[in-house]
């Protein structure tokens, strides 16, 4: 199972080795998509969760227990079709191919399931057609 969520450490928080520990004693796997991260400041980090159930489960209390707050990652990218101009400039910086050219028609196409919000797409749209919806 994958969950995405957003991870706020408070700042005594910061050193400690979260996706280790998550990998080494839970068996978690956590991709990180998105980190800001700086000594003595609070750090945010979006990461996607891989495991069991209740490994993930576990883990999270876990991550709670260490006053780190974990909250659900609800921020997707959002397209607005009256502006693009399916240039596909942003199918060269997607990570995850969720955004393709179809080959026939050469109009943008956006597979959400394959989108990890990385937000590359986001600066490469000469139009500003693409944004968060956050």
């Amino acid at each position: 199972m994958k969950k995405r969520v957003t991870l706020t450490f408070p700042r005594r928080a910061i050193q400690m080795p979260v996706t280790y520990r998550l990998a080494k004693e839970f068996n978690v796997a956590a991709n990180i998509i998105r980190a800001q991260v700086a000594p003595n400041q609070i750090g945010t980090l979006v990461v996607e969760l891989s495991g069991d159930i209740d490994q993930l489960d576990a883990a999270i209390e876990w991550m709670r227990s260490q006053h780190i707050n974990v909250s659900s990652a609800l921020a997707e990218i959002v397209i607005d079709q009256d502006i693009c101009v399916d240039c596909g400039l942003c199918t060269g910086v997607c990570p995850t191919e969720a955004l393709t050219l179809d080959p026939k028609t050469f109009h943008l196409t956006f597979t959400r399931s394959r989108c990890i919000v990385c937000e590359q797409c986001i600066p490469t749209c000469p139009v500003q057609a693409i944004s968060t919806n956050l």
